[in-house]
């Protein structure tokens, strides 16, 4: 296998701020606590960091979808980078991780903090301008398309994929409830998630139609609150305070059109998973009967079901089985899947916390969510119209 540039490089610290539906807190407040909590945790100091990185850069509008950007952050903290990236414009939500992988392994830097930090609960409290198309607005960009429809939520434009996968695949409505038990399950064992208590097929069943086929408990959490990691050279990372968390591979190829209503080359329903999944298995001798656990992302239950056959767990079509009754993808099964919640209950961290509960995970310091078999491979994926992305760690 050749020697890929992210093999030089390893997560050596996370943090997480309080993550909430009603922050007490400033967006930069809560970033800070996310940032200095993973630049400890690696053993390190501020002085350190010579890199910084961020999805999907300070968006500076009333949305709270990211209230903060690098250049923000870098003079908040006084740090003086050699590099640093924050922009939207990248191949799904871990773009920022993959940037700062990229700036590692080029030699700009050797310590990059990345974070991600969202207001999307508080902002939608505070101005009516946080939804998709206020009153007296116009629709901008994207949303221009689906105007027209009235599609000018995720939840509509979304439902529309599922209700196609289900009907390429097959895939129940039983599965998709099976992944919110499992979810919600493994958040009540979770003292940082949002939603904690358990939930039943009953209570899935009873949960209201959002756009069909998407009931709320399809559906993540807006939520406020940040997540931050940071990246190291793995010579570094081997002085750093934690095990070495190496990444393994990154996926990252996008071979459909990138529009979230025009999306063609693949199969449709499965949005860009399929060539993000082929590159990040071609940069690996690894396989999927490797992988420990999997955080797949979860933006809606049906993003989930589609990564477990993408990404090579089981065949297309043959996701109903996988999931069963629930136990294989339970903390005590052969796959255990989004160990701490996910965005269905943990809150909406567009795949940040995920990549949080991973570290933790193969640290094992997931204490009542702990897995307990010899956890050495996560993977982690994001998803959702014509973003798409994933990345392997392997705890050496």
């Amino acid at each position: 296998m050749a020697h890929y540039g992210e093999k030089k490089v390893a997560v050596t610290g996370v943090g997480m701020s309080d993550i909430s539906r009603n922050a007490t807190k400033t967006p930069m407040a809560l970033t800070i606590d996310a940032c200095m909590q993973a630049i400890e945790d690696a053993g390190l100091k501020r002085s350190d960091i010579d890199g910084l990185s961020s999805y999907p850069g300070a968006d500076n509008n009333a949305s709270g979808f990211s209230p903060i950007g690098a250049p923000q952050l870098q003079d908040a903290l006084r740090l003086k980078v050699n590099w640093f990236s924050g922009g939207g414009e990248v191949p799904g939500q871990l773009g920022a991780v993959f940037n700062a992988i990229g700036a590692i392994a080029a030699g700009y830097c050797r310590h990059v903090l990345v974070f991600r930090t969202v207001y999307e609960a508080s902002a939608r409290k505070m101005s009516k301008q946080a939804n998709a198309l206020f009153d007296g607005g116009r629709a901008h960009g994207q949303l221009m398309n689906f105007a027209p429809y009235w599609a000018m939520t995720a939840s509509v434009q979304q439902a529309l994929y599922f209700q196609r996968f289900a009907h390429d695949y097959g895939l129940k409505p039983e599965t998709t409830g099976r992944i919110a038990i499992n979810n919600r399950r493994n958040a009540s064992l979770n003292p940082a998630a949002i939603y904690r208590k358990p939930i039943t097929l009953d209570d899935y069943f009873a949960s209201e139609i959002i756009a069909t086929p998407l009931r709320l408990f399809d559906c993540d959490v807006p939520c406020d609150g940040s997540v931050a990691v940071v990246l190291s050279h793995i010579d570094a990372a081997r002085d750093c305070r934690n095990p070495v968390l190496r990444v393994e591979a990154v996926g990252s190829a996008q071979k459909v059109r990138y529009s979230w209503d025009q999306i063609s080359g693949e199969a449709l329903a499965r949005q860009a998973t399929i060539s993000s999944s082929a590159m990040m298995w071609e940069r690996t001798d690894l396989k999927p009967s490797d992988v420990d656990i999997a955080q797949l992302y979860d933006g809606f239950t049906y993003h989930t079901a589609a990564w477990l056959s993408s990404a090579g767990f089981c065949k297309p079509g043959e996701e109903n089985d996988f999931v069963g009754d629930g136990s294989r993808i339970a903390l005590e099964g052969d796959l255990p899947i989004n160990t701490g919640g996910g965005q269905l209950s943990l809150g909406r961290m567009h795949a940040y916390g995920q990549l949080h509960e991973a570290a933790t995970q193969l640290w094992r310091r997931g204490g009542d969510r702990q897995v307990q078999k010899d956890l050495t491979v996560s993977i982690n994926t994001t998803a959702g119209g014509p973003l798409s992305g994933c990345m392997m760690l392997v705890r050496e």
